[in-house]
């Protein structure tokens, strides 16, 4: 009689198989699905993220005794402000400076092959080829200071709009959203509760310090070339601020492209911007960096590389900027319930 009993795992096994190989026929349905919902939620998911980037900035003000809307349209004005000032000041130099810079490098392959006998002509024609592309479709036409956003395309400035219209009101819901947070998961779990505060405070240690970092490497980087005599100055600090995005990769691309530029104008160049971002690097890791950061969001060199590489198979240059926070998240998740990890596997073993 026990031989004719249904083995339910057996069961339960054959239907999991058969629902895995029904959803890799229908991948294709899926995947357009699941790329609708991203469309969809994305800019409400960088909204959100904007609103809790910002959160601080408000709580600061707040703090100040600034009534909470007085404040909001204060930390907007500075985000708009922020945004104007590149649009108007900052990118058109930046975007003027890449003609340059392409040069340069083309330059600086042209004097490698000619000098060391290489046949680099293939690559001086892609490299050719793919700058003349980057300047014709940012379209560097400006008038009264501002980029012409002609060659935008429309559903990126209606995500953006969307994505910021709807950060405002996060921030403006920003304490109730919290609150809610914190009442549910007190009810559900008070361990709940402390995970999510653990990862809130390693989060906002995060994002304030990048945000410094940010902010720190523009002027660092632009006012050290400018120091030097470097001529694209500008827009080798532009790049330091936005390769802050990419750890250590970023900074590397950066100081390759300045010591190649360099090179190209003299020796003298050269050697001064390797000098002045060798001393800049050093600058960064022993002392804005401990400073910013303190010893908070302590994280091994050699995980952030495998979370960057990583992230880049897997999502492109989006996974790479999100990269380190979804490392954080993670690393604080596993030393939050290390213990818990560690007892479960002694009582398995036991």
């Amino acid at each position: 009689m026990l031989k004719n009993k249904i083995d339910y795992k057996l069961v339960n096994l054959a239907l999991i198989i058969f629902m895995g190989y029904l959803i890799y026929q229908t991948k294709s349905l899926w995947l357009s699905i699941v790329s609708l919902v991203i469309k969809i939620v994305f800019p409400f998911l960088a909204a959100f993220a904007i609103a809790y980037a910002l959160y601080p900035l408000l709580k600061y003000f707040k703090s100040k005794k600034i009534p909470k809307g007085i404040s909001i349209t204060i930390v907007v004005a500075i985000v708009l402000g922020i945004f104007a000032l590149a649009i108007g000041l900052v990118i058109p130099v930046v975007f003027g400076q890449l003609s340059s810079l392409f040069n340069g490098i083309i330059t600086f392959i042209t004097n490698i092959s000619n000098n060391y006998d290489l046949n680099l002509g293939p690559l001086q024609e892609t490299l050719t080829k793919t700058f003349n592309e980057i300047i014709a479709s940012v379209g560097t036409s400006a008038k009264d200071g501002a980029i012409s956003a002609i060659n935008m395309s429309l559903g990126v400035i209606s995500t953006a709009v969307i994505a910021f219209s709807a950060a405002i009101y996060f921030l403006i819901d920003m304490d109730k959203i919290r609150a809610y947070i914190k009442y549910y998961s007190k009810k559900v779990s008070l361990r709940n509760f402390d995970y999510l505060k653990e990862l809130d405070v390693q989060m906002n240690n995060y994002v304030s310090g990048f945000l410094k970092i940010v902010i720190i490497s523009f002027f660092e980087y632009t006012i050290a070339f400018i120091v030097i005599g470097h001529p694209n100055a500008l827009l080798l600090g532009f790049l330091a601020a936005v390769a802050s995005f990419i750890p250590y990769f970023g900074g590397m691309a950066v100081n390759v492209i300045a010591a190649i530029t360099a090179f190209v104008i003299s020796p003298a160049m050269f050697v001064k911007t390797v000098i002045a971002f060798f001393l800049l690097s050093m600058l960064d890791s022993y002392l804005i960096g401990p400073k910013v950061y303190g010893k908070t969001n302590n994280i091994h060199p050699l995980i952030v590389i495998i979370a960057v590489f990583a992230g880049g198979i897997l999502f492109g240059i989006m996974g790479i900027v999100i990269s380190l926070p979804v490392a954080i998240i993670i690393l604080t998740t596993y030393r939050f319930f290390e213990k818990d990890i560690y007892d479960a596997i002694s009582d398995k073993r036991k």
